[in-house]
């Protein structure tokens, strides 16, 4: 859904990323440095209760994230190993924004149910991405959903944020939020491979089309067409 947005993004990013064009900086390595700093703004902040600085820290380096894609495009150096390096650090970064909550909500003594729902939000989500790559590796797609992740780290972050701004119950009916709105677009993405499938084996299936047979069909996956996505 969020993903309407990137035209918007990538036009903002652009500057910074001809800036970083034309230094020795490499997509792969503004891809890292996003990870690391996600990773370490939310496990060294989120368990001692630095909610709100924590996603300071985060939603800095998610937009510094966002400039390998940018970056690459300038460059011209996009490709198959950028793609795939940028979707095991997003899983770094989700696994540690997780991790860092439910430890929060263990150490803090605030509720082992909510450490539990941080965690199924975490495997839900590793699962949601893990069901599109899995499709696209069988060249049908699956890139539906209410959920992906955009929307599951913007309802994190902000609900995470206000939670440190002392808001009540926003923290809470944020993750419950997130947990059910990731089993919904597990579904969806499902039924839409088992629709793509279906209709790659029925005769006549369409060459090309999606879930058809050939280039971004069922059988064949299409490598020009999948090296610079992000699984989400």
């Amino acid at each position: 859904m969020l993903n309407v947005l990137r035209p918007f993004f990538t036009r903002v990013m652009t500057p910074v990323g001809e800036t970083l064009a034309r230094t020795p900086v490499t997509p792969n390595m503004v891809t890292v440095t996003g990870t690391v700093g996600v990773a370490a703004g939310s496990l060294a902040l989120y368990p001692i209760g630095y909610l709100f600085v924590g996603t300071l820290v985060c939603t800095f380096f998610v937009f510094l994230d966002m400039l390998d894609g940018v970056l690459a495009r300038l460059k011209g150096n996009s490709g198959a190993w950028g793609a795939f390096l940028d979707s095991t650090m997003d899983r770094v970064a989700d696994a540690a924004v997780f991790c860092a909550l439910a430890a929060w909500f263990l150490r803090g003594g605030h509720s082992r149910l909510l450490a539990g729902v941080a965690i199924f939000c975490l495997v839900s989500g590793a699962l949601v991405s893990y069901v599109k790559a899995r499709a696209e590796g069988l060249g049908v797609r699956a890139d539906v959903g209410i959920a992906e992740r955009p929307e599951r780290m913007l309802i994190t972050f902000v609900a995470t944020g206000l939670s440190g701004l002392g808001v009540p119950y926003v923290l809470t009916a944020g993750l419950w939020i997130l947990a059910v709105a990731s089993v919904i677009t597990l579904g969806q993405r499902i039924h839409a491979v088992r629709r793509g499938i279906a209709a790659a084996e029925a005769p006549g299936g369409a060459p090309g089309a999606p879930g058809g047979p050939g280039p971004g069909g069922a059988g064949t996956a299409d490598p020009a067409a999948t090296a610079t996505q992000t699984i989400d």
